[in-house]
């Protein structure tokens, strides 16, 4: 088992996860920003400077649930919020694109202005941010969790149904310089995930971060 949570991600990035024994890892943060949870098959990642693994094991063990699913369990999740005095919106999916590759199918012209809207709110989120514009959608790659790149897209309503979003996240992978790009993306959002999925990505896992008021 990996030591750090980059080296667990950067491990998932090329298919090589943690042990399926049902068991828990916690690791350090990787800065200030992110902590959270990450759920594998059958072994759970979960990062943090403000909560010791004895913690986690004594809460994880208190709920009387499925020990697979304990630690995307509500319970465990609004403990985990309230020892690190921390938010978190909801469980996404966690999902990976490798490199691609040719040039994006859709024009995209890249916004240097800092104080565009989208740029200023991946700014909450992500560091070194970049910001391309579409005929009727978004792209944004930035770097978040662990210093790993990740990619966010919008999709205009008079846009949708003419398969934009999986081009935008497909250019992802063109622009990413040989990374493997990664996307978090909410479970209920049943259109954004075959929209990644019809563009390549494969799911990997679970996630939740919490962040500072």
């Amino acid at each position: 088992m990996a030591e750090s949570l980059r080296d667990i991600l950067d491990a998932a990035a090329r298919g090589v996860f943690p042990p399926a024994d049902g068991g828990t890892s916690v690791v350090p943060q990787c800065g200030e920003r992110d902590a959270g949870v990450v759920a594998f098959t059958a072994h759970s990642v979960v990062f943090t400077d403000d909560a010791d693994a004895a913690w986690v094991g004594r809460t994880l063990a208190s709920l009387g649930c499925d020990p697979l699913a304990a630690t995307m369990n509500a319970r465990f999740l609004a403990a985990f919020a309230e020892r690190t005095g921390r938010t978190t919106d909801t469980i996404d999916v966690l999902l990976t694109g490798a490199p691609m590759a040719g040039r994006p199918e859709t024009g995209l012209r890249e916004v240097a202005d800092p104080g565009h809207p989208r740029v200023v709110a991946a700014r909450r989120r992500r560091d070194a941010v970049r910001v391309w514009a579409a005929d009727g959608g978004v792209l944004v790659l930035g770097r978040g969790v662990g210093g790993r790149l990740e990619v966010a897209v919008e999709v205009a309503e008079g846009a949708r149904h003419r398969g934009l979003g999986r081009r935008l996240v497909t250019a992802a992978r063109q622009l990413s310089e040989g990374e493997v790009v990664w996307a978090q993306v909410s479970a209920g959002n049943a259109r954004s995930l075959r929209a990644f999925q019809a563009a390549g990505y494969r799911p990997v896992g679970s996630e939740a971060l919490f962040l500072r008021p």
